[in-house]
């Protein structure tokens, strides 16, 4: 009898805490009917821009934490909208959720009606500019860095700043030919988001680098982890807008990543998450929203994916309030909201890409 006895605490301490687990303080009484709404979905397709073997610790633990088995499909930024865009047209099987650091194109998503509205139990976590319309939600607080090549470039010639970056590429010329790397504004949509948010903060220099760039005949990317490689191979020597995340990663593993955060200003960019409307397991979808927002997913990001939390109350290194100690007032967060959607006016677009152009290719 007392082996029982002691299987069953064992039994009920394992189911407190899984339902601790599964329902943080605050969230509301009938939040059982939606765990089991995607228990019998038992399955959750997310498109992402995050790289699969950054975030397998998240999936695993979700998964563990729900039996729900979620089917994670990484892609570049502009293939993600557009793939997700024919499908919804389509009515074809789609993602039930969008994570991606393209933050206006996340936007322009709900703003075409595509996105269903979750007000989730997380979102009082959030700062105000991290959350729209209760359909699109920031998960992650990633400054925009310069990326270098320790090896090959000298620690007394890192830029600081945007202007030192201008100084050093332009008095240096026959150095930085075909050394410098950056996105493709034309082929990816999280490079094209960060240059017209630079041009946003301060056009002058913005451009001013562009050209400076351009005069090296540059490397263009469509992805953050092919820049890196080439800095880190040092067939490139420097890299800009690169994500922070990424480059703290490397930087662990590979002796010749450095990086700078820009002391002029810092961008911060945001993963948001957004639910489909066309969700086929709409509250599997929730209980990923939630749990990406919640302190438990946000110390795993952070933590284990190096992926900066958001959420003031997760500290370290790769979290909010560790950068804002670090970098202060020179942070600059995206908003989320409408401002976003200036340069997807097909005009405004194809008048910054032309800017671009005639300033990356001369």
């Amino acid at each position: 009898m007392q082996i029982s006895l002691k299987y069953l605490a064992v039994a009920v301490a394992f189911a407190a805490n899984s339902a601790w687990a599964a329902f943080p303080a605050g969230y509301p009484s009938d939040y059982q009917a939606t765990v089991d709404g995607a228990k019998k979905e038992g399955k959750l397709i997310v498109y992402s821009v995050t790289d699969t073997a950054l975030v397998r610790p998240l999936i695993k633990d979700f998964e563990s934490l729900y039996g729900i088995k979620v089917e994670y499909n990484d892609m570049n930024s502009t293939e993600l909208y557009n793939r997700y865009i024919s499908e919804n047209a389509a009515s074809s099987t789609s993602a039930d959720v969008l994570w991606s650091s393209a933050m206006d194109l996340q936007v322009k998503l709900v703003n075409d009606g595509l996105m269903a509205s979750y007000e989730s139990p997380e979102a009082k976590q959030l700062p105000q500019w991290a959350q729209y319309q209760k359909q699109a939600y920031g998960t992650t607080y990633e400054p925009l860095a310069i990326v270098y090549n320790k090896r090959l470039l000298p620690a007394g010639e890192v830029p600081q700043t945007r202007a030192d970056l201008i100084k050093l590429l332009q008095g240096k010329p026959d150095q930085f030919k075909g050394k410098v790397t950056t996105y493709d504004i034309e082929k990816s949509g999280v490079g094209f988001n960060y240059l017209t948010q630079d041009a946003r903060v301060n056009p002058q220099v913005t451009w001013d680098l562009v050209k400076a760039m351009g005069a090296t005949g540059p490397k263009l990317q469509s992805s953050t982890g092919a820049m890196m490689e080439r800095i880190s191979s040092g067939e490139n020597l420097i890299g800009y807008n690169i994500l922070g995340s990424y480059a703290l990663t490397k930087a662990k593993k590979d002796p010749s990543i450095g990086y700078v955060y820009p002391k002029d200003y810092t961008l911060v960019v945001s993963r948001l998450v957004t639910i489909s409307k066309k969700a086929q397991s709409p509250n599997a979808a929730k209980l990923w929203v939630d749990y990406l927002l919640s302190q438990r997913g946000q110390t795993l990001l952070a933590n284990q994916a190096s992926l900066f939390s958001i959420r003031a109350d997760v500290d370290g290194e790769t979290s909010m309030a560790g950068l804002t100690k670090q970098l202060g007032d020179s942070l600059k967060p995206i908003p989320i909201g409408a401002g976003l959607l200036v340069y997807l006016d097909q005009s405004k677009r194809l008048e910054f890409l032309k800017q671009w152009q005639q300033s990356i290719k001369r």
